[in-house]
């Protein structure tokens, strides 16, 4: 299991085109990979689950790896967030 924290910096948050931008890259994993916010965790392969998340500038995440690329999954996710989903 591999975990990365992270606090987002966008001012928008993470709304409906970010989050379908992380749940595709988090869908070409064979990995179990999840999202944890406030100690509500969700599955990053979910869009449901990361919208759920209401996730906004400032919010702490924790990302969550298990199995197979899971090294890989967390670091390209946190990359993901850095650049602001560009």
């Amino acid at each position: 299991m591999v975990e990365k924290e992270f606090v987002v910096q966008s001012d928008a948050g993470i709304h409906a085109r970010p989050a379908s931008m992380l749940v595709k890259l988090a869908m070409g994993f064979p990995c179990e990979v999840f999202i944890e916010k406030d100690g509500v965790e969700a599955n990053a392969k979910s869009i449901m689950g990361v919208l759920s998340l209401a996730i906004t500038q400032g919010s702490k995440l924790i990302i969550r790896a298990v199995g197979e690329k899971e090294e890989e999954a967390c670091t390209q996710l946190l990359e993901l967030f850095k650049s602001d989903f560009k």
